[in-house]
């Protein structure tokens, strides 16, 4: 019964026909996957033309750039060229010059000889007589001292201008007054409490007196607890008047003053 089935189909019967029929569809599928292979190829071959082609074209590019010179250097060359032009007509001029002058002085030269060559015996008769002259001068002058007594005499003035100029320095700077050292200084003056009589206070202040001593302008400045201090200000001849010795003269005050204080010192 298998056979009978397998004697009806046609596939065994006509094998050849097949395996020719698979052959061709492979070929066929074969020509299929090589297509794309192919046109990928010949895009990538024409993309490294394009690209060698652009490289040539930037090169040609560059080259020329490298052979013709920017525009700032022949801005350079074409101002060298018009100082030099400025320079050949100056060199020109000054050639043209010196041209001139050289002829002026030949021209000069030329008519000093012809009107010196007359006066030549002149001087020549003129110069025994020159000569003589000459001669007897300086047996007159054998006799005289020229630079002895003159020197003496220059030398003694200007010793006496000197010492006069040193007198008178001398007397004016002994005519200025000398610079004394002066200071200012403001004492703090404290009492013992606050049932002390400030006036009378300022008042026994006041009544010390030295040579180099000037006392000024006083005020009461608050303390604390209704107690207030005597600020004074006074000027002092520094080589007279010492501050250690004003204060130890005020504290004498002892039933009025407690202490004295320096609140400012400054030179005057």
């Amino acid at each position: 019964m298998a056979a009978a089935a397998m004697a009806h189909e046609k596939l065994w019967t006509e094998k050849s026909t097949m395996d020719a029929a698979e052959k061709a569809y492979h070929e066929y599928m074969s020509k299929i996957n090589s297509v794309p292979s192919q046109c990928t190829l010949a895009s990538e071959i024409s993309k490294a033309r394009q690209h060698i082609k652009n490289s040539l074209e930037r090169m040609d590019g560059i080259a020329a750039l490298a052979a013709s010179p920017g525009a700032e250097l022949l801005d350079r060359l074409s101002s060298v060229e018009k100082e030099n032009e400025k320079l050949r007509s100056i060199i020109d001029g000054l050639n043209n010059l010196v041209i001139d002058l050289h002829e002026r002085v030949r021209s000069l030269e030329s008519g000093s000889g012809k009107s010196a060559a007359p006066a030549k015996p002149a001087a020549a008769a003129t110069k025994p007589a020159a000569l003589a002259k000459k001669a007897e001068a300086e047996d007159d002058d054998d006799d005289v001292d020229l630079f002895g007594s003159e020197d003496e005499d220059e030398d003694k003035a200007a010793a006496e201008l000197r010492e006069k100029r040193l007198a008178e320095y001398a007397a004016k700077k002994s005519k200025k007054p000398a610079l004394i050292a002066k200071s200012n200084v403001i004492l703090d003056i404290k009492p013992w409490d606050d049932e002390t009589d400030m006036k009378v206070m300022e008042q026994e202040v006041r009544k010390i007196s030295a040579d180099g001593l000037l006392l000024g302008a006083a005020k009461l400045v608050p303390l604390a607890y209704g107690i207030h201090k005597l600020q004074m200000s006074c000027v002092i001849e520094d080589d007279k008047i010492s501050v250690d010795w004003l204060q130890e003269e005020i504290e004498k005050i002892e039933d009025y003053v407690q202490s004295v204080d320096i609140a400012a010192f400054n030179k005057i």
